[in-house]
């Protein structure tokens, strides 16, 4: 499935006369759903430098931002306001380090068992994940610049399968 918007569309979380509401699934089934979003902490070479030899003088810069994306995840519903709170069965947070870009490549995937869907944690988990890696480097580079977070992959429930190619 592409990610083109469709004629149809609605925002969901509007009522018919434009205010906002929380969307009922009190009447959905519970399916499993999966989403992965990414983005991008693109840095100077010095931080990279940094972030790459564990120098960084708060300590283990991706595994605290890993333990970070995981909670921001099971927190989402007290971030977001109109998102439901969720039984996550995974939450996974990987990085890829591109040494010629001094840039790390945030991955995080969700899993849930539920009835509705898991994209604003795995979106949240992403997020939160590049900020504590601009958190712990900004002593190093004040301009660190996180780009490009998307979602990249949901499956489950109604719309079924989507992918952000």
């Amino acid at each position: 499935m592409s990610n083109t918007p469709t004629d149809q569309a609605v925002l969901t979380h509007l009522d018919e006369s434009g205010q906002i509401r929380m969307v009922d699934v009190g009447d959905k089934a519970n399916s499993q759903r999966t989403a992965i979003a990414e983005g991008r902490v693109r840095m100077s070479a010095t931080a990279y430098k940094l972030l790459s030899a564990q120098e960084n003088a708060k300590g283990e810069v991706l595994n605290t931002a890993r333990v970070a994306g995981v909670l921001a995840a099971k927190r989402c519903a007290e971030l977001i306001p109109l998102c439901h709170s969720l039984p996550l069965s995974f939450v996974g947070i990987e990085f890829f380090p591109d040494d010629a870009s001094h840039s790390i490549m945030v991955r995080s995937t969700c899993r849930t068992d539920y009835k509705t869907g898991v994209e604003m944690e795995a979106m949240t988990a992403c997020s939160i994940a590049a900020l504590t890696i601009y958190d712990m480097c900004k002593a190093a580079d004040k301009g660190i610049v996180l780009e490009h977070i998307q979602l990249r992959y949901k499956s489950g429930g109604k719309s079924g399968e989507w992918r952000n190619d």
